[in-house]
């Protein structure tokens, strides 16, 4: 696969449409051709401890960020006619989905390829298949894991190897 984008979302709670920010890379021709990383107000608008855990990310990081339906406009032009590619695609799509629900958007069913699925065949030899154990496998070293661009930047590293 030489054309596609990797996405990431990370999420304030565990409502699937309480995306706090999303990560994309753009490849084209087995290049990166474009990045792209915003923050973003979640629907519903509370993080719990975990998800902070995880990411970093708090109420006040997103207070001030755009809603998902004025960042998917940005998004949008960026992966026309591109597939999407995602470590553990089903959370990614699902959020993405539910997104779509609550600001009542079209859902144009982009199709998703999962590097995490991928992995499993193509490395069954990993202690694990997480995203950072993957990434190392195929040669890039993921710096800041649970960050929405560096999680995409990783599996669209790793899409360009198994995929």
């Amino acid at each position: 696969m030489k054309d596609f984008a990797a996405i990431d979302f990370e999420t304030a709670n565990y409502e699937r449409s309480s995306i706090c920010s999303v990560g994309l890379v753009v490849v084209r021709n087995g290049l990166v051709a474009d990045t792209f990383y915003s923050l973003i107000l979640p629907e519903p608008n509370y993080y719990t401890y975990r998800c902070t855990q995880i990411h970093g990310l708090t109420q006040a990081d997103t207070a001030s960020a755009p809603v998902f339906c004025e960042v998917w406009r940005q998004i949008e032009p960026l992966i026309k006619g591109l597939p999407l590619v995602a470590h553990n695609s089903r959370f990614d799509e699902s959020c993405l989905r539910a997104a779509f629900r609550v600001y009542q958007m079209d859902d144009p069913a982009y199709p998703f390829f999962d590097t995490l699925a991928a992995a499993r065949r193509a490395l069954p030899h990993l202690p694990n298949h997480q995203l950072h154990t993957v990434a190392a496998a195929c040669g890039y070293q993921l710096a800041h894991h649970h960050h929405a661009l560096a999680d995409a930047e990783a599996c669209a590293a790793i899409a360009l190897e198994i995929l």
